[in-house]
């Protein structure tokens, strides 16, 4: 595994226009992969856009290092790096605890059995569940959260557009509820909790949620 970052460049104006939405994203990710885009065998990638002084980052965990040149596209020059994710996973404890981060695609389906018969209608999750939200996901992903040492820093309503299978030249505009939990949690399922750090939790992982990262507290 590999974790890689590249600062955006939001200065640019043809950037700008080209990543109008998470779906432009998902694209200049995907092609920072030459290799896999010419054999048409895609790997799993994780990602997420991280905010640090004022500065945006493109953070990226994939199987195989991308492309430098070509995950600078929309980035800073000179600003792409890439390092070996392994190392970091086998330095991992059980009961370890650490500062995370996350952004989940916080929606539901809610059950009307007279208005929607077959399946529940998706809507986003209140806001005043978006804690209890987060928390039933913590252990069966491998770790457990205390209530007051976590907190939501963020939500945002997000969107991407696809292609119409119906008809091709109309794009079809999906919405997401985008909202990034941060705080300390502590790795109660040592094997589950790599495995989670790996692999994403939730849903719409294409599209930048999911992917959770760690700083281990001393």
């Amino acid at each position: 595994m590999y974790l890689s970052r590249v600062k955006i460049d939001r200065f640019n104006r043809h950037n700008l226009r080209e990543l109008k939405h998470l779906g432009c994203y998902h694209g200049w990710i995907e092609s920072s992969f030459p290799t896999e885009k010419a054999e048409a065998e895609k790997t799993r990638k994780l990602w997420r856009i991280d905010t640090l002084n004022d500065e945006y980052y493109l953070i990226l965990l994939s199987e195989t290092a991308p492309d430098i040149v070509l995950l600078e596209k929309y980035g800073v020059k000179g600003s792409g790096s890439s390092k070996n994710y392994d190392k970091f996973l086998d330095s991992l404890k059980q009961g370890m605890r650490a500062k995370f981060r996350i952004k989940l695609n916080a929606v539901k389906s809610y059950y009307d059995r007279e208005t929607y018969k077959k399946r529940g209608q998706v809507k986003p999750v209140p806001l005043a569940e978006l804690k209890s939200f987060f928390l039933e996901r913590t252990q069966k992903n491998g770790f457990e959260v205390q209530k007051d040492e976590f907190d939501v820093s963020q939500r945002i309503n997000e969107f991407f557009q696809h292609s119409n299978p119906k008809d091709k030249e109309k794009q079809d505009r999906i919405n997401l509820v985008g909202v990034t939990y941060e705080g300390i949690l502590t790795i109660t399922d040592l094997e589950k909790f790599k495995q989670t750090l790996q692999k994403g939790i939730g849903k719409k992982k294409a599209y930048g949620f999911g992917l959770l990262t760690i700083i281990p507290v001393k």
